[in-house]
């Protein structure tokens, strides 16, 4: 199984700084590199290059994989990939620092497969006051943390925060060092191996609170509205192609992300996969969890509140809902 990196809102700030020293994509260069890491939602991706759709599209698409997430923020923070796979934490983040970023695309809500995961004895939440509990901070398993406290009626000050990235978050507590943990699939997996553990309270509990993007640069689209447009339309027919192939896209997606198709599938609810109308509607401005603009302020409240960013970022031109209006139906 490969180690999944998480996923991180913060560590390329620095790396915008640096943009100028790098050697970025050209708007004259035919394809497009797109970079995608280790989440279900992002998976299908895999399924859109092996089947040739990209090319049924007319889009050239070279598909970068990382291993660690946090190298595909810095490479598109510094213009090395034209588009990434990131979420919305993460954009709002990387903007703040500096970068330049648009949102055309929701590629999925975590409904489930990030957790709090605590030990025996602790029934909820509220059981966690003066408790460790592991978490690799500025992750969205920090912020879907923070939530569940605060539904609680407890604050960070209320519980003994031990800062380990997630991998080895997940290990501490399935050794037994911490009473809880914040992770996501599959490191919900490892964590969940001690006995009579159980998850407290999941992203299911908040819609909405962790959306998943398409990202580019806003060059791509100024430049290349059609490539980008086709990248759009890729995705929505590959989720086609997955429902009619589910066997073998099931199998294409495992094998990329180097777990069993039992594995695999176990993610699957844990995942909810944008339609066309969802992201209508996650565009569309709106008072509840179902709106990105909602959201949006949701989370710059978490991300300033908390020091991982100093300043709000700027949001004019962050979304960009054309290229999904103009997909097929």
């Amino acid at each position: 199984m490969i180690v999944r990196p998480a996923r991180l809102l913060t560590a390329f700030v620095c790396a915008v700084l640096v943009a100028a020293c790098s050697s970025p994509a050209t708007s004259s260069d035919p394809k497009i590199t797109v970079g995608f890491s280790a989440w279900p939602g992002w998976f299908p991706l895999q399924v859109a290059q092996e089947k040739g759709l990209f090319a049924k599209n007319g889009v050239t698409v070279e598909l970068k994989y990382f291993d660690s997430y946090t190298d595909s923020l810095n490479a598109l923070s510094t213009g090395a990939i034209d588009a990434n796979s990131q979420t919305l934490n993460d954009t709002l983040a990387s903007v703040s620092g500096g970068a330049a970023e648009t949102i055309v695309l929701v590629n999925d809500n975590s409904t489930g497969n990030d957790q709090i995961i605590a030990r025996e004895g602790i029934t909820g939440v509220a059981d966690l006051k003066g408790k460790k509990i592991a978490v690799e901070q500025g992750t969205v398993d920090h912020y879907l943390l923070l939530l569940a406290l605060a539904e609680a009626k407890l604050g960070p000050g209320d519980i003994e925060l031990v800062p380990l990235a997630t991998d080895a978050a997940a290990a501490a507590f399935a050794g037994g060092q911490v009473d809880a943990v914040g992770a996501f699939a599959p490191f919900t997996t490892t964590a969940l191996q001690r006995k009579g553990s159980r998850a407290v309270a999941t992203s299911k509990d908040f819609p909405g609170a962790i959306p998943d993007h398409l990202v580019v640069k806003p060059s791509l689209v100024k430049d290349r509205a059609k490539d980008v447009q086709a990248l759009v339309n890729t995705w929505f027919e590959t989720l086609k192609w997955i429902r009619d192939n589910k066997d073998e896209a099931v199998a294409i997606m495992a094998k990329r992300a180097g777990v069993s198709v039992e594995d695999y599938q176990s993610y699957d609810a844990g995942t909810t996969i944008f339609t066309r109308a969802q992201n209508l509607e996650a565009f569309t401005p709106g008072s509840t969890p179902a709106h990105l603009d909602f959201q949006t302020a949701k989370i710059i409240e978490f991300i300033t509140g908390t020091g991982l960013a100093k300043d709000k970022p700027r949001l004019d031109g962050l979304f960009d809902d054309r290229f999904v209006k103009a997909a097929p139906e």
